[in-house]
């Protein structure tokens, strides 16, 4: 048993969100009595014992969409002139990418991110991975990684047509495997049915994919309305927009994550919610590639389940959490808004999403929940309270001040310091890789 105490306690409980000091009780993976230091203590008195020295103690933050493939993009330049929209970048850049992917690749190219998120506090992450020449085992190297740096994490692998056939059939065998072997595990990782797009899935794969999908009672993880051109292609294909295709051909419903939706109507909206379709907001993936804004306000309003994820821009969800905010004040002209809205997506809402995936509760320290815990090294200059916990978050924290990282009851990261993995050397070798991939890209 580990006992975590002498901190300010952020339960993100919302009978009791916030508590000036407090302790939590972990046995195995998970969390069994949140309270008083001294009294958990008494209670415990065998347990070792872990001083958060005065840090704020809370729930680890969560990613509802995320692309661990993208790692080595970074720093590479393109060959070619820079993308004018949203279909050339996907051209010119990501699907070229992942198409220079071995399965080593895929391998380290999850190693590096997933460190920077137990680094940055991120402790559950929904990934959405494609790498065309080496599908096959492609999802068990993001689950080697996984399990190696310990964070939790929900597997898919997006099936598309753009690569001919006998890919796309890979694809979902991938997923079918991944659905098979850990769907329903009580560890760090489970997995969905993943799905490109809209405007690279033809009907006769679409009907595949529900039928795989089918057999192991799954739901789908796709991009959707994320740039015009899937729109476009939508009204070309069959004259409906890209949601109204998507119910027509049995996508959506409550276990399907439909990320982006940057592009969609009030009557599309309206199908979302009637599907019970869940949504993950990206906003500096879709600000980075000059797509629009998705119209988060609207959704939220009509009571969609509306997430925040990071679309792989970052692991740090702080950063995004930042992003959300002043995207939502610049788009609708109001400085009000955002203070409901964000804390709402990424606390609430991811929390909800995440419960579709693993079997029990995740973003809160409440008694049965996942013993995921960060403590950040954040000293108020103000009045912490219950009531402002939220400004606190907004203006003072990131993911540099998280000294403490703790998924499934293991402590990852102490005093900034991993204490399972060698950080340089993944790197080392990562950069190794990098170069042999931008030579083939």
């Amino acid at each position: 048993m580990l006992l975590i105490g002498n901190g300010r306690l952020l339960t993100l409980a919302p009978d009791n969100p916030f508590q000036e000091e407090g302790a939590v009780a972990i046995e195995g993976d998970r969390i069994v009595a949140v309270g008083p230091t001294a009294e958990l203590q008494q209670r415990y008195p065998e347990a070792e014992w872990l001083d958060a020295r005065g840090m704020v103690i809370m729930p680890g933050m969560t990613n509802t969409h995320m692309h661990l493939y993208s790692t080595f993009a970074r720093g590479m330049a393109l060959k070619d002139a820079p993308p004018a929209n949203f279909l050339e970048i996907l051209q010119r850049l990501w699907w070229r990418l992942d198409k220079a992917l071995t399965l080593e690749d895929v391998y380290y190219s999850a190693l590096i991110p997933l460190v920077d998120c137990i680094k940055s506090g991120t402790t559950t992450i929904l990934d959405h991975h494609a790498s065309p020449r080496a599908v096959r085992g492609s999802l068990e190297m993001i689950a080697r990684a996984a399990r190696e740096t310990g964070v939790r994490t929900c597997l898919a692998y997006e099936v598309s047509d753009r690569d001919g056939e006998a890919i796309m059939r890979e694809g979902i065998e991938e997923n079918m495997a991944a659905i098979k072997k850990y769907r329903g595990q009580e560890g760090l990782l489970t997995a969905t049915f993943g799905l490109h797009a809209s405007f690279t899935l033809s009907d006769a794969t679409l009907a595949a994919c529900r039928e795989a999908a089918a057999e192991v009672g799954s739901g789908f993880h796709i991009h959707v309305a994320e740039g015009i051109q899937d729109v476009e292609d939508a009204l070309e294909r069959e004259g409906k927009r890209v949601v109204e295709r998507l119910y027509d051909h049995g996508i959506l419903g409550p276990e399907t994550i439909a990320a982006h939706c940057v592009h969609v109507t009030e009557r599309e909206i309206a199908i979302l919610k009637e599907t019970g379709t869940l949504v993950v907001h990206n906003p500096e993936s879709n600000m980075g590639n000059a797509v629009g804004c998705a119209p988060v306000g609207d959704m939220l309003a009509a009571g969609v389940t509306v997430g925040l994820g990071t679309d792989g821009y970052t692991s740090d969800m702080f950063e995004s959490l930042k992003t959300a905010n002043v995207l939502r004040k610049l788009v609708s002209g109001d400085p009000n808004a955002g203070w409901t809205e964000v804390p709402a997506m990424v606390f609430e809402n991811n929390r909800r999403i995440l419960a579709r995936f693993f079997p029990h509760p995740l973003g809160r320290l409440e008694p049965g929940a996942y013993a995921d815990v960060i403590l950040v090294d954040y000293h108020a200059p103000t009045p912490l309270t219950a009531a402002n916990w939220f400004g606190h978050l907004l203006f003072g924290f990131n993911g540099g001040l998280v000294d403490t990282t703790i998924i499934g009851g293991k402590v990852l990261m102490r005093e900034r310091r991993l204490l399972h993995l060698d950080e340089a050397a993944i790197a080392a070798r990562a950069q190794e890789l990098a170069v042999k991939v931008w030579e083939r890209f």
